[in-house]
Parts: structure tokens; C-alpha cells; sequence
């Protein structure tokens, strides 16, 4: 995975418990963040979270996932590329910065 753009963002006034448990739509809703399929196919790349120069938010996911790993890549993207507290990214998957 990776989060690429801007040093981390402002923080939104979001918990973790929202941030786990609210609707992926609304959630990318309130933060302004749109989800974009992606055309890397490598198995180990689950989607990226990038902030353009003018601060457009993308979130760029593989299609052909499950709805759950999907899901899931997509909330540690956002709460690494908010600076949310949230749990760590599990072993074996890592978050970079580019």
C-alpha cells in the first residue's frame, strides 16, 4: 500500500470507532476523498491514498479485490494519510511514502 502527496494531512475531527464502522461512501463523503479504480494489477499493491498539488484527495484501489480486503485497505489508507490513531498495518503489509 501506499500514501503518497502532501506530509499528513489536517487532522479531521473523526474517531476511530467512526473511522472502522461508518459506510465506506459516507465515509470518503466526509472527508472529501474520491475513490478511483486503479490499473496496477501486482498482488501486492492494495490501493493509494494521494493528495494532488491543489489538495484533491484520491483513493486509488485495484479492482478485482473482495468487498472486505478492499474495505480494509481503504481505512488504513485514510487513517495513515489523516495521521488518525488507529491500529498499526498488519505484517506483512507496509505503508510508504513517496
Amino acid at each position: 500500500m501506499q500514501s503518497s502527496g502532501t506530509p499528513v494531512l489536517a487532522r479531521p475531527a473523526l474517531s476511530t470507532d467512526h473511522l472502522l464502522s461508518a459506510p465506506l461512501p459516507h465515509l470518503l463523503a466526509e472527508l472529501d476523498v474520491e475513490l478511483v479504480d486503479s490499473s496496477i494489477t501486482d498482488a501486492g499493491f492494495y490501493g493509494a491514498f494521494v493528495v494532488d498539488r491543489d489538495g484533491f484527495r484520491i483513493l486509488s484501489m485495484p479492482t478485482g479485490r473482495s468487498v472486505f480486503e478492499r474495505d480494509t485497505a481503504a481505512r488504513m489508507l485514510l487513517a495513515e494519510g489523516f495521521g488518525l490513531d488507529a491500529p498499526p498495518v498488519p505484517a506483512p503489509l507496509e505503508v510508504s511514502r513517496a
